[in-house]
């Protein structure tokens, strides 16, 4: 029968293992809450088993030798069903969570009854690294296990617990007994249609704190718990797939605020552990991502064979190892270069250098600024690089996406003196150019790119695009560059940032200077620019084929009214 509001009952539930200097303060603390309390003795010492017995309003359960912190939640809950509580808040007996939050989290179980309620930690400084480290880790783990991004921690203590559906998955699967309850709990919960809501509280490590966490032998279990889940999640796929589009069907707000975050977790990653653990873990989140973005496996997988196709038409060597996961995980690696060059760890000689004759042509011009006209291939945005041998030099990114502002924010937390700066527009119209104009006139670069259709189309309900041949077939390019291009009257260079030899490397050419489109023959003058652009994308694309991150078919139009030349 489910819980509704009226017969919520619910009670705490503190597993208590040698933690006889802290316990009566956490009991002291829930006082003013007056919640019916069950304290579970995990075989405690004699001195612990001492200040429990001293304990007045509480009930103490008392296990004969030491099962583990699971096995000692799994006790107080089963205690709790039967004395009729609908739900359980957990609560360590060490005093780190903020008791205080004990009230947001009722509330938030009352009005959520039949989700599991849990914390999202906020760390002060007290926080070990270690135990920092391998959250990240399980939350990756956890996102495949999933393959969801829903579940924002699977390890904070300090959580409700709708009784009825955690018995049932406790009788059914037998989760593990120490510290691997927590996370298998909540994937199991997940896996039954119970969902998690979060909420974010602060968590502390005392200095005298005690730790019960055994680095070899519960990293074992926590290792074998992944392994088992992620195997019992391979035949889950189809329901899990479900599950996620319906969720994401629902929330149509969602994609804007995960996208922010996910930004800051790459970032937080990256920050503490490094390029390199971050590219360690990069492996399984692809995997997820491979295995669940079916649209964009599939456009990947196409892109690869018309390159294979037209490499053998023109008889070109294409570099080794090209598959659709690697495409993938050159794409993971372009978001952590993206991050780096914002943060300004793109460095000069070591990370990115210019192909030959490509520093000749971007060489600045006093008080005269350029278009930079780019492609979604490669590594574009590390020409932030190049403000480290050409001193002040500013580069706008005009940015066609309605999710632009949040990579601004973005910038503006971790690099707020960047010199690309992204200039979110939702067309391009007279007000663009004036603006682009003016900021060209003050000696600054724009940089824009070419290949991509924007999401809306035209003022007067046309998308204005033209088609031209790419890879062997025809494909349509957008005008609104290109028009812009003429509208500027400005030296116009072609760039792309490409991974090759381990290193990012600058092409850049002269692409017009100016572009013109003469109105006598404005539509040949324009298809003519967008068929050179595309054959120099092409040429560009089969250099470093997993470059290309437009995943999507390119070479069909969405199904909007055009205007084609």
């Amino acid at each position: 029968m489910p819980v509704t509001p009226s017969a919520f009952r619910p009670c705490v539930v503190i597993p208590c293992y040698n933690h006889g200097a802290t316990i009566a303060a956490v009991v002291a603390r829930l006082q003013p809450y007056d919640l019916p309390c069950i304290i579970v003795d995990d075989g405690s010492e004699p001195a612990t088993k001492q200040q429990l017995a001293q304990l007045t309003g509480v009930t103490l359960i008392e296990l004969e030798s030491n099962q583990g912190k699971g096995e000692a939640v799994m006790t107080g809950l089963k205690a709790a069903a039967q004395a009729g509580f609908t739900h359980a808040i957990q609560l360590d007996a060490d005093g780190q969570h903020c008791i205080e939050d004990v009230p947001r989290f009722l509330d938030e179980a009352r009005a959520h009854p039949a989700s599991l309620i849990s914390g999202t930690p906020e760390y002060d400084e007290s926080v070990p690294k270690s135990r920092l480290y391998g959250r990240y880790i399980t939350h990756v783990w956890v996102w495949i296990e999933t393959l969801s991004l829903s579940l924002k921690d699977s390890m904070c203590g300090f959580r409700v617990y709708p009784l009825a559906a955690t018995l049932e998955v406790i009788a059914r699967h037998s989760p593990g007994k120490r510290m691997d309850f927590d996370t298998e709990i909540m994937v199991r919960l997940y896996w039954a249609g119970t969902d998690s809501r979060f909420l974010h509280t602060r968590v502390i490590y005392p200095p005298d704190g005690v730790s019960h966490f055994d680095a070899l032998r519960d990293n074992v279990r926590i290792s074998w718990m992944h392994t088992r889940l992620f195997f019992g999640m391979l035949p889950r796929i189809p329901t899990l797939l479900t599950r996620r589009r319906h969720q994401s069907a629902h929330w149509a707000q969602v994609p804007e605020r995960k996208g922010l975050a996910g930004m800051r977790l790459m970032l937080n990653i990256y920050q503490r552990l490094g390029r390199r653990a971050f590219n360690a873990l990069l492996y399984p989140v692809v995997a997820w991502m491979w295995l669940t973005g079916s649209t964009q496996r599939k456009a990947s997988q196409q892109w690869l064979a018309r390159v294979r196709e037209q490499a053998q038409t023109q008889q070109i060597t294409l570099p080794n190892g090209l598959n659709s996961y690697r495409h993938f995980l050159r794409f993971g690696d372009a978001m952590l270069n993206k991050i780096a060059a914002w943060r300004g760890d793109i460095i000069w000689g070591r990370d990115i250098e210019f192909a030959a004759g490509s520093r000749e042509v971007l060489q600045p011009q006093a008080g005269q600024g350029k278009l930079i006209l780019a492609a979604h291939l490669g590594d574009i945005e590390a020409s932030r690089a190049l403000a480290q041998v050409e001193a002040g030099l500013v580069i706008n990114a005009l940015v066609f996406t309605e999710h632009a502002q949040r990579f601004r924010q973005i910038i503006e937390e971790i690099a707020p003196q960047a010199g690309v700066n992204l200039l979110p527009v939702s067309h391009i119209g007279p007000e663009t150019a004036m603006m682009l104009q003016e900021k060209l006139e003050a000696g600054e670069w724009v940089a824009i790119v070419g290949d991509r259709i924007a999401v809306n189309p035209q003022r007067g309900g046309e998308r204005r695009v033209c088609w031209s041949e790419f890879m062997g077939r025809p494909a349509p390019f957008p005008q609104g560059p290109f028009i812009l291009a003429a509208a500027l009257r400005c030296p116009v260079i072609l760039m792309m940032v490409l991974r090759e030899q381990g290193k990012l490397r600058i092409h850049a050419e002269h692409f017009a200077d100016p572009l013109l489109l003469p109105r006598a023959t404005r539509q040949q003058a324009l298809q003519e620019h967008i068929d050179y652009y595309a054959l120099r994308l092409e040429f560009y694309a089969l250099r470093s084929p997993l470059d290309w991150f437009n995943f999507y078919d390119f070479w069909q139009l969405p199904p909007e009214k055009e205007s084609g030349c």
